[in-house]
């Protein structure tokens, strides 16, 4: 692009005496400027430097002359040295200069005619830097196709960081096995650099979105992205999935079903379903468990919860099927309340006998007795530990003497060598689920 600069023409006589007294028919014609150009215009820098040429067309001027003025530079001109091609009366003034990215901002040009007077015009360009630019978060989605699918390609192409809007992006394609990205289609960003269109899927390979340079700006290339394409492949779902019970207790177990059917939608056999589960606030999925479909297509598995989100069945598919996601499921896990503190039942010791009585010193002297447990307000046998206690004769004291169990049904039967004449019980301490109880006691006496 070429910038024309309006030429103003100044007549400047010899001397101010002579322009008072020569008549007007026999004054020398001042001579003229016209077609001021610069181009290109704007002058852009791209690399470490532009390159731009003026020129301008002046008649009856033996001589001329360019001068630039950098931007809010008021010391002397920059003179650009030119070259002339003279056409009859008209010659063509032509000259170049080269600017770096230092040199940006807007420059003041004067184009002069020097003869029987002089001429001049004056105007002004820009000096601009070339824009980066950037094409970020390209994607193409989704990542498996069956061939002819649609699928979506979309990014956001930046200038100096910002969104560049009204510019046109090409999106490539280059099929697995081939070296060259081919041009598919040639979309517009909208305001904030955004782009995005749908495009079919004939063959794996990688997308991608190319900005070619401008007169203003410097290309760029996004990263590609892969998409598969399953050719001919079956089509797959899964039916039915749930995932249960909602909500549960934390580190509780969930169940989960479904059921994974292929053409026809008849039930799939003998293929691995995954069970995935995404967080609330997250965005990834996450493998948990797995299961083997039965022949009728149906899946079970299971899995502890330990926070809310989504679960989902997962097919990935097989030669000639395609893979398949369910409906998601959402459930709540809760923190479950602590238990309330176990309720004991109550207990009783009955029917205590030491016999026979009185027994000879170094006989055995045997113990019956029952123990029985509340249950609901009808009383059961109850088999558990029970201790046998001894207070001897003139003694305050019981001692432990051994260690016996009760009968489902809850009778004691035991026995021991008699040494002394003296008190005799049962005693049960209790357990995590009942209170203890102690018998009543029996006197023994023992003879020699």
């Amino acid at each position: 692009m070429s910038q024309r600069i309006r030429a103003v023409a100044v007549a400047l006589a010899m001397g101010a005496g002579a322009l008072a007294l020569a008549p007007p028919a026999s004054a020398a014609a001042a001579p003229s400027i016209s077609d001021v150009d610069v181009s290109p215009s704007p002058v852009v820098v791209f690399d470490n430097s532009a390159t731009a040429t003026f020129s301008f067309t002046t008649k009856g001027a033996g001589k001329a002359e360019l001068q630039l003025r950098a931007p809010g530079d008021v010391s002397v001109p920059t003179q650009v040295e030119l070259k002339a091609a003279p056409h009859g009366e008209w010659t063509k003034w032509t000259g170049t200069k080269t600017f770096d990215a230092g040199n940006a901002g807007r420059w003041n040009i004067l184009a002069i005619a020097h003869g029987d007077g002089e001429s001049s015009s004056r105007g002004s360009f820009e000096v601009k830097k070339a824009l980066d630019t950037k094409i970020v978060n390209f994607g193409a989605t989704p990542d498996l196709v069956p061939k002819g699918g649609t699928i979506r390609v979309s990014g956001r192409l930046l200038a100096e960081g910002k969104g560049y809007g009204g510019q046109q992006v090409t999106i490539t394609f280059r099929e697995r096995g081939t070296d060259a990205y081919r041009h598919i289609v040639k979309i517009g960003t909208g305001g904030s650099g955004w782009f995005s269109t749908h495009v079919k899927a004939e063959a794996t390979g990688w997308w991608r979105a190319e900005f070619d340079k401008t007169s203003t700006a410097r290309g760029s290339v996004s990263d590609s992205d892969r998409v598969d394409v399953k050719a001919g492949d079956r089509p797959s779902r899964i039916i039915g999935f749930d995932a249960s019970p909602e909500p549960v207790d934390k580190g509780d177990r969930l169940q989960f079903t479904g059921t994974l059917q292929g053409r026809g939608w008849d039930g799939l056999s003998g293929e691995r379903v995954s069970i995935q589960f995404k967080a609330h606030n997250s965005g990834r999925w996450e493998n948990v468990t797995s299961d083997v479909t039965g022949r009728d297509g149906r899946f079970w598995a299971s899995a502890r919860a330990y926070t809310s989100g989504w679960w989902r069945a997962a097919y990935a598919g097989a030669p000639g099927i395609e893979g398949s996601v369910s409906d998601t499921d959402w459930v709540r896990v809760e923190s479950p309340a602590p238990p309330p503190p176990p309720s004991k039942a109550d207990t009783r010791l009955i029917k205590f006998n030491a016999y026979p009585e009185p027994v000879k010193r170094g006989k055995y002297l045997r113990f019956k007795g029952a123990l029985q447990v509340d249950d609901g307000g009808a009383w059961e046998g109850y088999g558990a530990k029970v201790q046998l206690y001894f207070k001897p004769a003139g003694s305050s004291k019981y001692r432990y003497v051994k260690t016996t169990w009760s009968t489902d049904s809850g009778k004691i039967y035991t026995k021991v060598k008699a040494s002394k004449s003296g008190r005799w019980r049962f005693v049960f301490n209790g357990d995590s689920d009942t209170y203890g109880d102690t018998s009543s006691s029996d006197y023994v006496r023992v003879k020699r």
